[in-house]
């Protein structure tokens, strides 16, 4: 396959940030991966990834990175360990054509937050690039370097809400009669997904070898109820992420307190997940969490949709 030659081209994605709304865990497998229960949720945090074709005296790949001014630009390689670049390698291979493309990375969702921004990012590369190579890669083929990208990545793809199980990447999207409000408070200190798992190793050594269900959370999603959602809402990572990181605890306490429906470690954190009820209480919630001194507190809704064009501009 060759890639066509174009003047000027422009194709940005924008990709979303996701919770778990029950994420249940299960002993290591024996490649090292645990078992997952998952209910993912994408919400209204985003990323949006910028591809262009780079002209003839231009650098055949090029990535650079602008963060919101609540991200350690520091905590985001631009080299080859960036998962886009990753995505772009593992695209450009299964096409068999060169790696090209100016890429830029506009990040709102925090680093290490446990909110998958890697792995939107990685989603947004493998549609933009797609685009702008005219590889026309079929959905299943897609989904398929997703999954070798990371656990995480099918569902940016998909966005909604959707069930995971395997280590979360295989993926099916679920009906969902809400729309969530939520309270995101990020932390300028990441938790590193796989210590959190070590730690969850230790803790629960007996941990049963499937992860437990979610069926009564599915009927609460599927009704749009809230109030129902937030009694059944799990994750069993935030125990180990909590003894990690005990201020996390003070932070959920507070934002219940200050009426939130229920707060929640999103996937192995640190940030902090609070369901409101409505965009009002969601706004009050967020001015109650600033008073206390946080200053970063994000207000998204969801479900909102997984990686998709937003601009293609032809020159």
């Amino acid at each position: 396959m060759s890639i066509p030659v174009r003047t000027t081209v422009n194709i940005t994605v924008r990709s979303a940030a996701k919770i778990n709304l029950h994420l249940g865990v299960g002993a290591p497998r024996d490649d090292g991966f645990h078992p997952l229960t998952t209910v993912y949720q994408a919400v209204g945090l985003c990323d949006d990834l910028t591809a262009t074709l780079p002209g003839e005296q231009d650098a055949p790949w090029d990535l650079r990175l602008r963060v919101a001014d609540y991200i350690d630009p520091g905590a985001v390689p631009v080299d080859d360990d960036n998962i886009v670049a990753r995505a772009a390698t593992l695209l450009a291979a299964h096409h068999g054509v060169p790696v090209r493309g100016h890429v830029d990375v506009d990040k709102a969702i925090p680093v290490a937050g446990g909110l998958a921004g890697g792995s939107a990012d990685a989603a947004a590369a493998l549609v933009a690039l797609d685009r702008l190579w005219d590889a026309r890669t079929s959905d299943d083929d897609l989904l398929a370097l997703a999954a070798e990208l990371g656990s995480d990545v099918p569902f940016a793809l998909i966005g909604g809400t959707a069930l995971g199980t395997g280590r979360g990447e295989h993926v099916m999207p679920l009906p969902d009669g809400g729309t969530w409000w939520w309270v995101l408070v990020p932390s300028r200190e990441g938790l590193s997904t796989p210590q959190v798992y070590r730690h969850f190793d230790k803790l629960f050594p007996d941990a049963p070898a499937v992860p437990p269900p979610a069926d009564e959370l599915l009927d609460a999603v599927a009704a749009g109820d809230p109030v129902r959602l937030a009694r059944l809402l799990r994750n069993d990572l935030q125990e180990p992420a909590l003894d990690l990181r005990p201020d996390l605890g003070v932070l959920l306490e507070r934002g219940e307190s200050e009426g939130a429906l229920r707060g929640i470690i999103s996937g192995s954190g640190p940030t902090c997940a609070f369901l409101c009820e409505s965009s009002d209480h969601a706004r009050d919630l967020a001015g109650a969490l600033m008073r206390h001194g946080h200053t970063v507190v994000l207000v998204a809704n969801g479900a909102v949709a997984g990686a998709h064009l937003v601009e293609n501009l032809h020159g």
